[in-house]
């Protein structure tokens, strides 16, 4: 078949071997994410303007610092830090400081419920800018159409289905996901069989796993000694991996000089 957006992502991401597809992929694109936003263009105006107001979650601000370029995250922080000081000064400008005690208790709850909401509005205003990160909002709105064109490519494209099934599956965070796009996309007799289908790629897999960890547990014992450690000895990290779809053992992405 003709190759179309992300196909030929989802098939490489198929034929890494990893234990999750939509991991693999999710990893390339936050790295990719991170090299456009602290290359050459934290230099254009459009981009800085979008950082500047959505700003970074805990996890990429972090990702940001270990990726090295120092002087990409001083000109992204200057310019986040300008909305930011902007912002707080007119939330904070309808602020209302409480007064003492007063003679007259309804005079009194007035003023409280005035500095309340004045308060209020300034704490959602603060926790709503911790709710958006320009890295997250990027990522998910491609993550959408991967699993769109994942969709497409069941219907479509038999060789990347004959791949999938001999695959290594899904975490269970991204077969969540699979399973919902599937729900939602699929005609009713696609849906009767691609989901039992990747429900049993997914038990055969979480099987493999569970006695790859049952495996390493029994190394330790005296008596396996000299055992062969078969397929255990990263058991560990990809069953976390395929548990809650993260990748414990990777090192710090950094930038390539």
């Amino acid at each position: 078949m003709k190759e179309k957006l992300y196909t030929i992502e989802l098939t490489d991401a198929v034929k890494s071997g990893d234990e999750c597809l939509f991991c693999w992929l999710e990893r390339k694109l936050e790295q990719e994410m991170l090299e456009f936003v602290l290359g050459a263009s934290y230099m254009e105006d459009d981009i800085r303007g979008e950082t500047s107001k959505k700003g970074f979650c805990r996890h990429h601000t972090k990702m940001m610092f270990d990726y090295g370029n120092n002087l990409g995250n001083a000109w992204i922080l200057k310019s986040r830090l300008e909305y930011l000081n902007q912002e707080l000064k007119r939330q904070m400008d309808h602020y209302v400081p409480g007064k003492g005690p007063g003679l007259f208790g309804k005079l009194r709850k007035a003023e409280k419920a005035v500095q309340e909401s004045a308060s209020s509005g300034a704490e959602t205003w603060l926790r709503s800018e911790e709710s958006h990160c320009y890295v997250c909002g990027r990522m998910e709105m491609v993550y959408g159409r991967m699993l769109d064109t994942f969709v497409y490519m069941l219907r479509n494209d038999p060789d990347f289905c004959r791949l999938l099934m001999g695959s290594k599956g899904f975490c269970l965070h991204h077969f969540a996901d699979v399973l919902r796009v599937c729900e939602e996309k699929l005609k009713p007799q696609e849906k009767e069989k691609w989901i039992p289908e990747l429900g049993t790629l997914m038990e055969r897999n979480l099987h493999r796993v569970q006695e790859d960890i049952d495996w390493l547990i029994e190394k330790y014992d005296y008596r396996n000694r000299d055992a062969d450690w078969r397929q255990s000895q990263d058991a560990v990290q990809r069953t976390m991996q395929k548990i809650v779809g993260i990748y414990p053992a990777d090192p710090v992405f950094k930038c390539r000089k």
